[in-house]
């Protein structure tokens, strides 16, 4: 399946403080507040929702497409990305500034202070899908990204005729009500969790009901309550697949997106991509990044079938990867 994944592209600097921000903070004196914390390390990971996506989409033997604004420091993650088997050719590097970059510090209790640099996603309306018309994508991933871009993307795949996935996440609050109810309108599935469905309720006037109906299907994941699938012809339960260790949850929803759409792509049933999103979440959860696990075709179908049964449905995976 030809998929384009639009959103953000950025490397993630985590700190660890040994001690707790708590402590150093007076609160008497906070309209004046200057600190400085020395930091015992400092990790930088690959990150942004498009690349993660890919990166599950990948392993499970896709090729997806990035279309995205980057920096003048993204050669070295270009080349990262084409080595895992995403096509970087539509990561467009912005003259004079940096892609984008998330700098967290975590302390003892695991209390946060962070900042997010947008860099080069703030051009990201720069790229218009219309440069695409001679080799069109099959499905269009809108995940969070600068909001203009995000709002021209809904509507170049309308005029286009492309079938589009709307996932606005932590862009929600970003976004308008009339932004949110076009992006939601004619879409083929929104993607959100639970509070963020939420959010898009309160912020755009729509109900549950109505909602679903503006687009194909909804996939809502719960933590550990696992993942709703509601799809014009009925909803669908999906449990989380057990874990053997909790390392990192960040990048957890968008392993479970990659996975889900690769079951889309082979044609299989809700349950099924749905048990395949959980098993690529849980593949993300127990290790360090959003892009620190590894797996074959083969390994993904073998542990997926210690909990899930797909009947054989799987085979195709394997077959298709040994081709």
């Amino acid at each position: 399946m030809n998929i384009l994944l639009t959103g953000s592209v950025a490397y993630d600097y985590i700190m660890k403080f040994p001690g707790y921000f708590r402590e150093h903070i007076l609160p008497e004196h906070l309209g004046s507040i200057s600190l400085s914390f020395l930091v015992e390390s400092m990790v930088r990971q690959r990150g942004g929702i498009a690349p993660n996506i890919g990166y599950t989409l990948a392993l499970l033997g896709e090729r997806p497409r990035l279309w995205a604004a980057v920096g003048e420091d993204f050669e070295e993650y270009r080349q990262w990305l084409e080595s895992v088997g995403i096509d970087a050719s539509g990561a467009r590097v912005i003259p004079g500034v940096f892609t984008a970059s998330f700098f967290a510090n975590f302390d003892q209790a695991n209390a946060q202070i962070a900042s997010f640099y947008p860099g080069a996603m703030a051009f990201a309306s720069q790229l218009s899908l219309y440069e695409l018309q001679a080799n069109p994508p099959d499905l269009v991933v809108i995940s969070p990204n600068d909001p203009s871009a995000m709002h021209q993307y809904v509507r170049e795949c309308k005029e286009l005729g492309i079938p589009y996935i709307y996932d606005p996440s932590q862009q929600i609050i970003r976004l308008s009500a009339d932004e949110l109810r076009a992006g939601l309108s004619g879409a083929l599935a929104l993607f959100v969790n639970e509070y963020e469905f939420a959010l898009i309720e309160k912020i755009s006037g729509l109900n549950a009901e109505a909602i679903s109906s503006a687009v194909g299907f909804v996939v809502i994941t719960r933590g550990k309550q696992g993942t709703s699938i509601v799809t014009q012809t009925g909803s669908f339960e999906v449990p989380i697949f057990p874990e053997r260790a909790v390392v990192d949850p960040t990048g957890v929803g968008d392993a479970f997106r990659g996975g889900f759409l690769k079951g889309y792509g082979m044609g299989l049933d809700w349950e099924t991509c749905g048990q395949m999103g959980a098993l690529a979440a849980t593949y993300c959860l127990e290790q360090s990044g959003t892009q620190g696990h590894q797996y074959t075709p083969q390994e993904f179908v073998v542990r997926f079938r210690e909990y899930f049964d797909d009947q054989g449905k799987l085979d195709s995976l394997i077959n298709s990867r040994i081709e």
